[in-house]
């Protein structure tokens, strides 16, 4: 037993019992609106790729209320999280924080959303507990230091989502202790590689995720779980190091979802930076009269300099749309081609494109130690771009657009992404969910909204 990491894990416990709406600062309850319905969205366009199309009809179907976003039908709670969790990041357009170093809300609001439809829990319960549990996320997040290669889907996250179903469940400060003790003991062995080589298990953790979260609550109800401090042995020692004194260091006092991101490229955060540079120097290239998109041949040399968690995404032969969103060399390159980086770039064709990997083998991806020493505050990015007649063209941007500290995604933007993806119609109707959620006596009322696309 680790005594400080469980009477750390019990401070957390009794603050989230405690919290009530009043508690809560309007500005933080309009964010986690933009947070859900963008959550919502990009979830029902996930559920529609090939692949989930599939998945969807090999899956069992058990009878019960729950919906999943995007998904024609309603089913239990666990495999509406398993399936919510899951399609919920298979784009790349979920929203994370960059000082958790992940994303809180992905972790949180699928187990939350299953679990208040399965028990017909009010609107209001079920949003105090998705602040609950974001806050508590993004807290171990920031408390876990991951081990090189290890992804931060499926780890710390699993507690935040314990903590926030335990709330919603009802229960007092000491099961909700040991129900996220017992989740921090189900986090899993993530290997970054696995997203690199375009692997769908890396989805798949977020699924596990929401799962676990329920089986936690679940122990905790049945009076089976205990708070033992198990995340100084798991995130910490096994997958990383844990402090144990940052779950509660401002905690209710300065709240991490107004510090969070919001994505406009279907790609991996760190690719962010290096794709918004590329763009802008997309048309400071067609001011000098070259455009890549029948141009590209012009092209010498791209350099990329970055921090050091991003220069391992470096492969310029990505095979599949997990894989291309993880590849720096290819992002850039659809960038400057195509102007955008979006579901359309990642697919077969697309990848497979000759133009796009002959320009994405003219890019190489570098350290650059001074933004490395810069984060988490500032994830920075130089690319520079040398053509055929010795012209060279650079652009360096300190944090990405979507950033809450720099170029802020509002509610006009956020529902441009999402009608980009799905139609107006749908994107309409998740809007109006997450719109609606905190008015509503019982949140199955809503479940309609979800369930057409």
């Amino acid at each position: 037993m680790d005594p400080i990491t469980a009477a750390q894990t019990l401070q957390v416990a009794i603050w989230v019992h405690g919290l009530t709406p009043s508690q809560v600062p309007e500005s933080v309850k309009l964010r986690h609106k933009l947070v859900l319905a963008d959550l919502l969205t990009v979830s029902a366009a996930g559920a529609q790729l090939p692949e989930y199309q599939k998945l969807l009809s090999v899956w069992p179907k058990p009878d019960g209320s729950v919906p999943i976003p995007g998904v024609d039908f309603t089913t239990n709670a666990d495999t509406a999280a398993w399936l919510f969790g899951t399609t919920a990041v298979a784009l790349e357009l979920d929203e994370g924080s960059k000082f958790a170093k992940g994303h809180p809300g992905s972790h949180v609001i699928p187990a939350v959303l299953s679990l208040a439809a399965d028990i017909g829990a009010r609107g209001e319960e079920a949003m105090l507990a998705i602040i609950a549990g974001y806050e508590v996320s993004a807290h171990y997040g920031q408390a876990t230091a991951l081990h090189t290669g290890v992804h931060p889907h499926g780890n710390w996250g699993i507690v935040g989502a314990a903590a926030a179903c335990a709330k919603l469940s009802g229960l007092d400060p000491d099961a909700i202790a040991a129900a996220m003790d017992h989740a921090s003991g189900m986090v899993l062995a993530t290997a970054f590689i696995s997203a690199l080589d375009g692997n769908l298990v890396r989805n798949s953790w977020m699924g596990v995720t929401a799962t676990s979260a329920l089986a936690s609550v679940r122990m905790a109800q049945a009076g089976i779980a205990a708070n033992t401090g198990t995340a100084d042995a798991t995130l910490g020692g096994t997958l990383g190091d844990f402090s144990p004194e940052i779950l509660t260091d401002g905690l209710g006092e300065v709240w991490e979802v107004e510090k969070n991101y919001f994505k406009r490229h279907s790609a991996c955060a760190f690719t962010h930076p290096p794709i918004d540079a590329a763009l802008n120097l997309r048309e400071q290239l067609r001011e000098f009269g070259i455009d890549l998109t029948v141009d590209s041949h012009r092209v010498r040399e791209i350099r990329v300099d970055s921090h050091y968690l991003a220069i391992g995404l470096n492969d310029r032969e990505p095979r599949s749309r997990l894989s291309a969103m993880f590849s720096i060399p290819y992002v850039i390159a659809v960038a400057l081609i195509d102007g955008e980086v979006t579901p359309r770039q990642h697919d077969s064709l697309r990848i497979q494109a000759e133009d796009v990997l002959v320009l994405a083998s003219k890019v190489s991806v570098v350290h650059d130690e001074e933004f490395s020493r810069r984060l988490p505050h500032y994830r920075a990015a130089s690319v520079h771009i040398w053509c055929d007649d010795d012209s060279e063209f650079s652009c360096s941007v300190d944090q990405p657009i979507g950033d809450s500290d720099f170029q802020p995604l509002g509610e006009g933007e956020l529902i441009a992404k999402g009608e980009s993806l799905i139609s107006p119609e749908a994107v309409a109707r998740m809007w109006e969910y997450a719109q609606a959620i905190s008015n509503t006596p019982d949140i199955r009322h809503l479940s309609p909204l979800l369930t057409k696309i």
